[in-house]
Formats: structure tokens, C-alpha cells, sequence
């Protein structure tokens, strides 16, 4: 079995359907996670996805013939993964997803017990080298496979995190993207009291409609424009395996997600008093602004949810959230959670009493932020080092990549994982700088280029 050596990326097992996986591929990682966890008991599960079923039964048996006993939870979204490894009590999982990728694409989310990822620093870097060297695993007896649905569990524990008498009545759009979530959201909201206009809720590997990554303009064009089609309070989009969810407001304008990161850690704040906040070096200003007005305690962390799990569970943190909109709760397994953050955020509004776009208007009014801007560069590391020296007067940290601090902007850019690629986020406390600084800062990355 040949194996391309690329599809093994620092978070999961992802690549394309007819030229990189195969059925023998996933019975080999399914036995392979066994080994590698030294694994009696193994949760899966998978997307919509075409390709899904027959990927996910060839992982099953794999584990199967590890000696494992194998519960498969079905079609669902990842973050019910995360929620059924630990709540059965079982020592790891793996759900077939290649989340908010094209049709043409499949992969492999990993987890041990407690649901903690497993990433190329631990775990898939082992599989990797395993299956490369095509090393060969005994069949063990004692391997079974079991069925359970977990939705109606799953269902119970998200709504534990709102006070449901709380909400107040809502018109919200949802846009399933034709993922998981159109599977899923009814059952959440149900018996909730807003007026609900779902978009794409029926499941479709295919996409039909457009491709389930919300952080691409394009792609959430749609729920924009029935937001303020229907005069609606709140528009959400979810990714293809919705664990992550985005948020669009009542003026029909994107809500960046260390915005919601912010929001997120003030709900918690107003029920945990003191409680800790973990954001990624990426985020605005705002989230460590407003948890510390609010008297809590923000840590920032490098990027990435084998990261986010980890640090959260060694500081006890309530909360973490990235801008990319994974939103991690510690009484969810300390795993992330697509649709916690919509329930929240409704329970905010409640709350408060306003409008997405009114509580918003603070943030809005002081951080100017750039959003994501990549650039493709033959030397990342003699970029970075051009940076360092070109700001080092100012404060300098190499937490995740190179973040650059002053006292009225900052910004952080990080290597991409898998290609020739710097990703820079920016962010000024004065609207009419943030256009200069990053064209100041783009031309010491880009400037290599035309050497």
C-alpha cells in the first residue's frame, strides 16, 4: 500500500478521497490507533460525506482486529465525538471528517482518552512513521462492534450551559452548509423559544449550495443576505462537521471571532466570577481587555486545539476560544463545541437586552483588526528574522510564530503547517492606522520575494 506522506497534517489525517485514502488505509489507522493508545475501547464516528461510510467501517474493523471493542456512534458532528469518548468512558476515538474542506476531500480527527487530540507532536507523528515503514500488527481476539446513538446525551449536556428561562425570543437564521449541523441544531434548539430559518439543513456530502467554510467570504454570503432579508436578530454558520460555528449580526456584518472570543469569556465571567480565559496569540486586544475589566484572568496560547486542551486543563481555565472559531469549554471535557457558543451567545442578547450589533459597538469602535492575510514566501525563517530585527524595539515574544507589541498595535505572524505560507494578523487602536501598519508590515514579508 503506497501512502502519501502529506496527508499526516499537524491536527488530523486528511487528503484527497481517490488519490490518498482507501479503505485499506483506514483499517491500518483504526489498528494503529489501538496500538498506539494500548486501547481497549475506541468510539467512531463520520460526516456526511460520501466517502465516510465506507472509511469509517474499514477504521472500525481495524480497531476491531486489535482486540478493541468498537462503539460506533454514527453519523455525527466531531464535537459529539469529543462528547461521547469521555462520557462513555472510553479510551479514545476517531471521526472520519475532513471538516470544512471540498467535496473531493476525507480524513481522520484522532483523540485518547478524555478526548484529547492527538497531533504530529504526539500521536499521529507515531501512526505516521508506523504505517510508513509498513510495520505489521497481530490480530487479536476479543474485538467487537456496538451501535449507540448518543443525540438525545449530547443534546442535554450543550443545553446545560444556558439558563433556557433566560432566552427571550429571538429570529435567528442558521446555515447548515449542507454539514452536520442540519442533523444536529433542530434537536438543540427545540422547544427554545426563537423563530428559526434554517438554511441547507439537509446533509449532502456533495455541497450543493456552497462549500461549508464560513471563514471564506463567499461562503457566507448567503446567510448575510437572509439576515437582513428577514429582519433577523442573528445569523449562525457552521462548518462541514460543526464544531465550529459563526455568528453574522443583526446589520448583517461578519462578527470576527476573537469578538465572539470576548463575548464567550463574558458570559462565563458573569457566572464565574475570577474565572480563566485562554485566547491565541492571533486574537485582538479585546479578549484580554475585557476579561480583565470583568476580573478575570486571560492567558494567551499558542494555536491549536491539542494546545488549548492541554493548557485549559493545566490552569483550570472556564473557557478558550480562537479566531479561527474553535470555542473550548472546560465543563465540555475541556473539548471545543459548535453549538455551546450559539446557545450563548443567544443567552447573552437575552441578558443584556440588546442587540448583537449594540453590544458589539464598543469592540468595534476602539480594536480595528486585519483579519488573516497570507503570503507566500521562499524563506520563512529569514522573513521572520528580517522582522525581528526590523521591530526589535519593540516587545517581542516567539510563543506561536512572531508577535510584535506596541503600546497602541500589534501583530503576530505565524508559519503555515503545510505550505511555504506567513499568516499575519494585525490589529490597531486607531482606525486610520490599520490600513498603513499592515501595508508596513506586508512589505518586509513580501519584500523577499522580489529579490
Amino acid at each position: 500500500m503506497k501512502i502519501e506522506p502529506g496527508i499526516f497534517k499537524a491536527y488530523d489525517i486528511r487528503g484527497l478521497v481517490e488519490k490518498d485514502l482507501s479503505a485499506e488505509l483506514a483499517f491500518q489507522i483504526g489498528r494503529a490507533l489501538v496500538e498506539y493508545l494500548k486501547a481497549t475501547s475506541l468510539a467512531v464516528g463520520r460526516d456526511m460525506r460520501e466517502s465516510s461510510p465506507a472509511l469509517a467501517r474499514a477504521l472500525a474493523e481495524g480497531a476491531v482486529s486489535g482486540g478493541a471493542r468498537v462503539v460506533d456512534v454514527g453519523r455525527i458532528t466531531t464535537d459529539m465525538l469529543y462528547f461521547a469518548v469521555p462520557s462513555l468512558s472510553l479510551d479514545g476515538g476517531a471521526m472520519v471528517t475532513a471538516s470544512h474542506n471540498p467535496k473531493e476531500w476525507n480524513g481522520f480527527k484522532l483523540v485518547r482518552e478524555g478526548s484529547l487530540a492527538l497531533s504530529g507532536d504526539a500521536g499521529i507523528k507515531e501512526i505516521k512513521e508506523w504505517l510508513l515503514a509498513e510495520r505489521s500488527f497481530d490480530r487479536r481476539s476479543g474485538g467487537s462492534l456496538e451501535s449507540k446513538n448518543v443525540l438525545s446525551d449530547y443534546v442535554r449536556h450543550v443545553r446545560r450551559f444556558v439558563d433556557a428561562d433566560e432566552l427571550r425570543p429571538f429570529k435567528v437564521v442558521m446555515d447548515g452548509a449542507n454539514g452536520m449541523a442540519g442533523a444536529v441544531a433542530p434537536a438543540v434548539f427545540e422547544g427554545l423559544p426563537f423563530e428559526r430559518i434554517e438554511l441547507f439543513f439537509e446533509p449532502d456530502g456533495n455541497f450543493p449550495h456552497h462549500e461549508p467554510n464560513p471563514l471564506l467570504p463567499e461562503n457566507r454570503r448567503t446567510v448575510i443576505e437572509a439576515v437582513k432579508h428577514h429582519e433577523a436578530d442573528l445569523g449562525i454558520a457552521w462548518d462541514g462537521d460543526a464544531d465550529r460555528c459563526f455568528f453574522v449580526d443583526d446589520q448583517g456584518e461578519f462578527v470576527p471571532g476573537d469578538f465572539v472570543t470576548a463575548l464567550l469569556g463574558e458570559m462565563f465571567l458573569l457566572k464565574a466570577p475570577g474565572a480563566t480565559v485562554v485566547y491565541d496569540v492571533r486574537a485582538s486586544w479585546c479578549v484580554r481587555d475585557t476579561t480583565s475589566a470583568l476580573g478575570g484572568r486571560a492567558l494567551l496560547n499558542r494555536v491549536g486545539h491539542a494546545f488549548f486542551k492541554k493548557r485549559m486543563r493545566e490552569e483550570g481555565a472556564i473557557f478558550g476560544g480562537e479566531v479561527s472559531g474553535h470555542y473550548y469549554f472546560r465543563d465540555n471535557f475541556f473539548a471545543d463545541n459548535g453549538m455551546i457558543p450559539a446557545l450563548l451567545i443567544l443567552e447573552l442578547m437575552s441578558r443584556k437586552r440588546q442587540k448583537l450589533s449594540e453590544i458589539l459597538a464598543p469592540l468595534r469602535r476602539k480594536y480595528f483588526i486585519s483579519g488573516e492575510i497570507n503570503s507566500t514566501v521562499t524563506d520563512v525563517e529569514r522573513v521572520l528574522q528580517e522582522l525581528e530585527e526590523r521591530y526589535g524595539h519593540a516587545k517581542i515574544s516567539k510563543l506561536d510564530g512572531l508577535s510584535v507589541d506596541f503600546e497602541d498595535w500589534h501583530f503576530n505572524v505565524r508559519p503555515s503547517n503545510t505550505e511555504a505560507l506567513l499568516r499575519l494578523n494585525l490589529e490597531t487602536l486607531k482606525e486610520s492606522t490599520l490600513e498603513p501598519r499592515t501595508a508596513e508590515v506586508l512589505r518586509v514579508i513580501r519584500a523577499p520575494i522580489a529579490r
